[in-house]
């Protein structure tokens, strides 16, 4: 067990999946670069097989970046791995990342085939997988709602066949924390050749717990976590990137792990996703949205203007914003006003102070938010 933890991200595979969008190749190598100088360990850069411009992406991402493994999805199908292989071979790091569901569900109405049919299938694969890498990815769809017995069965025989990672996915977003976290500590537990391989948690966000129950994977023993950049992906998402990043490096008291990203870098890739992929990112979202360091509260404010750490536990420089900002609105209290005014290079007698706030408080319940030009109208009359 090692105390980093590898960030895979597939903004551009699971990402783009998201309705309404799509990129150009010239787009996804700009984010694929981003991608490496924020210190990402692994890129999904697409599913070669179902496109050709899926296919044009993996080998495009393939050849220019270094400095990062570049992974391409397959299905459990030998033309899906060699379509894939081909579009891999001039990756300095190459990932093949296949497999195939797991719970009952899966086998019955997608796949149609037996426990035994599926297991045969994927350990093929993972062989077949091997004579272009050995670095080889095998995904446990739904495992969130399979069978445990039946879950470690398939890890313990497909890392006999040479799989070196295993990807564990919530792939509904069925799962909650301690049960997620349950399972991941039931595969390392139970399957005894689970030593040879890192497990990796793929959660989705259908009940809004990916980045719950990603960090719950983590304390489970999970030392790979799949994510994307604000969260985008198919249905309500994935897990988000920046917020399991910053989980684990505010809460390092408790995760005791490691990273290698530059999360001074999160906020500006995080624009640059929403701005290439036309998702715009909700103003309220953690870690990198608009209102993330703002304050409109009175008592709020009153408190980060003495000591940041009353409101804040992520210092804004440290995911690259610039600072905390004061919003002045019909919430807001004399600290925050006199802080901006003071900003603006304004000072007034405690008297004019008073008559200027009570002038205030009439001009902001007309507005959402009082800015600059704002306050040098009020000052002025």
């Amino acid at each position: 067990m090692t105390n980093r933890v590898l960030v895979f991200d597939t903004t551009l595979r699971d990402g783009e999946q998201s309705p309404g969008v799509r990129l150009s190749m010239s787009q996804k190598l700009e984010i694929g670069h981003a991608l490496v100088d924020l210190g990402v360990d692994v890129i999904e850069a697409g599913f070669p097989i179902s496109s050709p411009g899926d296919f044009e992406a993996v080998q495009t991402l393939a050849r220019e970046l270094r400095g990062v493994q570049i992974c391409g999805l397959t299905r459990a199908r030998e033309k899906d791995i060699d379509v894939a292989g081909e579009a891999l071979k001039d990756a300095e790091n190459p990932r093949i990342h296949t497999g195939l569901g797991v719970s009952q569900n899966h086998l019955e109405n997608k796949l149609r085939m037996s426990r035994e049919q599926a297991l045969e299938t994927g350990v093929n694969a993972v062989k077949h997988a091997r004579k272009y890498t050995d670095n080889i990815e095998y995904f446990m769809e739904d495992s969130g709602r399979a069978d445990p017995d039946y879950v470690y069965k398939v890890v313990e025989e497909v890392i006999k066949a040479g799989a070196t990672t295993i990807n564990v996915p919530d792939t509904t977003g069925y799962t909650y924390p301690e049960e997620y976290r349950a399972l991941i500590q039931g595969i390392i537990n139970n399957v005894p050749n689970s030593d040879q391989a890192i497990f990796s948690c793929h959660c989705h966000n259908d009940l809004g717990m990916a980045t719950a129950n990603t960090l719950g994977g983590v304390l489970g023993g999970a030392r790979q976590v799949e994510v994307t950049v604000n969260g985008i992906g198919e249905r309500a998402g994935n897990t988000s990137l920046e917020e399991v990043v910053m989980a684990l490096y505010i809460r390092r008291d408790i995760f005791g792990l490691e990273t290698k990203i530059k999360t001074h870098k999160l906020l500006p890739i995080s624009r640059l996703v929403s701005r290439l992929s036309g998702m715009m990112v909700q103003r309220n979202k953690a870690v990198v949205g608009a209102n993330a360091y703002a304050h409109s509260s009175g008592i709020h404010q009153d408190g980060v203007l003495k000591d940041r750490s009353t409101y804040e536990i992520i210092a804004p420089e440290l995911v690259g914003a610039e600072k905390s900002e004061i919003i002045l609105t019909a919430r807001s209290g004399r600290h925050g006003l006199r802080h901006r005014l003071a900003e603006l290079g304004f000072g007034f007698t405690e008297e004019r102070f008073e008559e200027l706030y009570n002038h205030f408080l009439v001009m902001a319940d007309t507005k959402s938010e009082v800015g600059d030009e704002d306050l040098r109208d009020l000052v002025t009359k």
